[in-house]
C-alpha cells in the first residue's frame, strides 16, 4: 500500500470517528432547534407546576422554541425524575428539581438512580418558605407560646402534613428535633385534605407551603405563627420567622432546572443564562414573588452545591425522625 493511500485511509477513519462529535457540537451550538420537554414530577395546577409554566413561557419567548411542561406524577416524585435520568442527554429533556429530590435520596432505600450523580445541575430558580399555621382558636399566639404549650401537653398536639416525607412533614420534624416538642404526625394525601382538617380543628398545626395557606391566613381561618425561611416573607411582613425564636432553624422549598448527566455544556449554559435573565427581569420577579419565591440565580455549579447541601441537610432529618414511605 502506498504512503499516499495509507494517509488517505487514515484521514477517512479519523473523519468517521470525529463525525458524531462534530455533529453533536454543531447541534449544541444552535441549541435549541426543536421543542424541549420539561418534566414536572407533580400533577398540574400546584405551586410547582405553576412555577414551571411561568419560567417555560419565558424560555419559549427567549429561544424561539417551545419549552413544553409535562406533568409526570407518582411515587413521591420519583417516576418523573427517573424519566429524565434515563432520557437522552441532548438538552431536550429537563427536570424541575425540587425538595423531594433531596429528601427522597434518603427516604427511599432502593431508587434506581442517584440525583446528585445522574442529574446535571443547570440553574436555580427560587426558594419559597413554608409557614407554621395553627387552627384559629389554638391557644398559642406565637412560637414561644406554642413550644411551651407542647411541652405542657406532650403528645396531644397533632401535626398535619401533605404526606410522609414531604417538605411539609420534614419542616415539622426539624422543628420537633430543635425544640423538643412532642407532636403526633398525621399524614394526609395532599395539602387540601390536611388544610380542611386543620381549619376544622381535627389537627392543630401544619408547616405548609405558603401559597396554599396564604388565602386561609388572610381570611382568618388559620393563624400564621411564623415562616420557615431565614428572613421574613415580604407578603407577610408582620409574621416572624421560626428562627427568631429557634435560632438556626430554616426549612425552605427550593426549585431549579436539571438535565440528564453528560448533557452538552452548551445546552446547560444556554438554559442557565436564560433563567438568570428571567430572575433579573422585574416583571418576572413580581410573578415569582406572588408564589412567595426568592430568586436563587447563579451558575450550574452554584445550583449543584444547593442540591448537595439540601440532600445532606434532609438526610439528617429523615434519619432522626424515622420518616418512612407510606
Amino acid at each position: 500500500m502506498s504512503i499516499a493511500l495509507r494517509r488517505s485511509l487514515l484521514a477517512l477513519c479519523a473523519g468517521a470517528a470525529l463525525g458524531p462529535l462534530l455533529l453533536a457540537t454543531a447541534h449544541a451550538a444552535d441549541y435549541p432547534n426543536r421543542p424541549v420537554k420539561w418534566v414536572v414530577p407533580y400533577p398540574p395546577a400546584g405551586t410547582t407546576d405553576v412555577l414551571a409554566r411561568i419560567v417555560a413561557q419565558w424560555l419559549t419567548e427567549r429561544t424561539g422554541q417551545p419549552f413544553v411542561v409535562e406533568n409526570k406524577a407518582g411515587a413521591g416524585n420519583n417516576i418523573g425524575t427517573e424519566s429524565v435520568v434515563t432520557a437522552p442527554p441532548d438538552g431536550y429533556t429537563m427536570l424541575l428539581v425540587n425538595p423531594a429530590n433531596g429528601i427522597n435520596a434518603t427516604l427511599y432505600k432502593n431508587l434506581n438512580f442517584n440525583v446528585l450523580r445522574d442529574i446535571a445541575p443547570v440553574a436555580g430558580i427560587v426558594r419559597t418558605p413554608n409557614v407554621m399555621v395553627v387552627t384559629a382558636n389554638f391557644p398559642a399566639r406565637n412560637v414561644a407560646e406554642f413550644i411551651a404549650y407542647c411541652k405542657a401537653n406532650p403528645g396531644k398536639v397533632n401535626m398535619a402534613s401533605s404526606g410522609s416525607g414531604t417538605s411539609v412533614h420534614l419542616s415539622g420534624e426539624l422543628f420537633k428535633s430543635m425544640t423538643g416538642c412532642d407532636m403526633v404526625h398525621v399524614p394526609y394525601k395532599g395539602a387540601g385534605p390536611a388544610l380542611t382538617d386543620l381549619i376544622g380543628g381535627q389537627v392543630q398545626v401544619m408547616f405548609d407551603n405558603l401559597p396554599s395557606s396564604a388565602g386561609h391566613i388572610k381570611s382568618g381561618r388559620l393563624r400564621a405563627l411564623a415562616v420557615t425561611s431565614a428572613e421574613r416573607e415580604p407578603s407577610l411582613p408582620q409574621v416572624p420567622t421560626v428562627a427568631e425564636t429557634v435560632p438556626g432553624y430554616e426549612a425552605t422549598a427550593w426549585f431549579g432546572v436539571g438535565m440528564p448527566k453528560n448533557t452538552p455544556r452548551e445546552a446547560v449554559e444556554r438554559v442557565n443564562a436564560e433563567v438568570n435573565r428571567a430572575l433579573a427581569d422585574p416583571k418576572m420577579r413580581e410573578k415569582l414573588a406572588e408564589l412567595g419565591g426568592k430568586p436563587i440565580a447563579g451558575t450550574p455549579e452554584d445550583f449543584g452545591r444547593t442540591m448537595a447541601a439540601e440532600t445532606a441537610k434532609w438526610e439528617k432529618v429523615v434519619i432522626a425522625s424515622g420518616a418512612k414511605v407510606e
